[in-house]
């Protein structure tokens, strides 16, 4: 549905307007948490489970099996993710990426150097997906030569969002 909005007009309706001005009354939006510990093994990647939904506008993440977001509207779609987790042992070099499709798309390192400490990695990426059957997902890793827990809490929340910008 597009609606045109002139000069001095004011116009009801539902959703969003991009910026050609059509309105998108089905543009994706999710945000999502992890609501527990999870172990994270030395020197495996592992993907986090993301697993109770704040709110998702489309239906489009699977916080009970997959943890993955796959969008219906093809477009441009901007993504915000951290990890909190407790440092186990001094020098644990520990990364987040999200995955599109199984690879890793975009990561991020820390060095930690000292001992039990709470820290939290961030990261954020603008990824085109096909609206059909491109998925996106978070995954970790670290290396302080034993498990480290991930751990959230009602201050330290771990959250992974997204939303459309910009549909094509």
């Amino acid at each position: 549905m597009t609606t045109a909005i002139k000069g001095n007009a004011t116009s009801t309706f539902g959703g969003n307007v991009d910026v050609t001005g059509n309105v998108i009354t089905d543009a994706p939006a999710f945000s999502v948490t992890k609501s527990g510990n999870q172990t994270i093994s030395h020197s495996t990647t592992t993907k986090i489970a993301y697993d109770s939904e704040d709110f998702d506008t489309a239906n489009c993440f699977d916080s009970s099996t997959n943890y993955r977001f796959t969008p219906t509207v093809a477009g441009y779609y901007q993504f915000n993710y951290n990890i909190v987790a407790s440092n186990a042992a001094a020098v644990a070099e520990t990364w987040i990426a999200i995955y599109k499709n199984g690879s890793n798309w975009q990561w991020g390192l820390d060095t930690n150097s000292s001992t039990s400490h709470y820290w939290t990695l961030n990261g954020s990426a603008l990824i085109y997906m096909n609206g059909s059957t491109d998925y996106v997902e978070v995954y970790m890793s670290q290396s302080s030569g034993s498990n480290l827990t991930i751990n959230p809490s009602a201050s330290l929340p771990m959250r992974f969002s997204g939303v459309l910008v910009r549909s094509v």
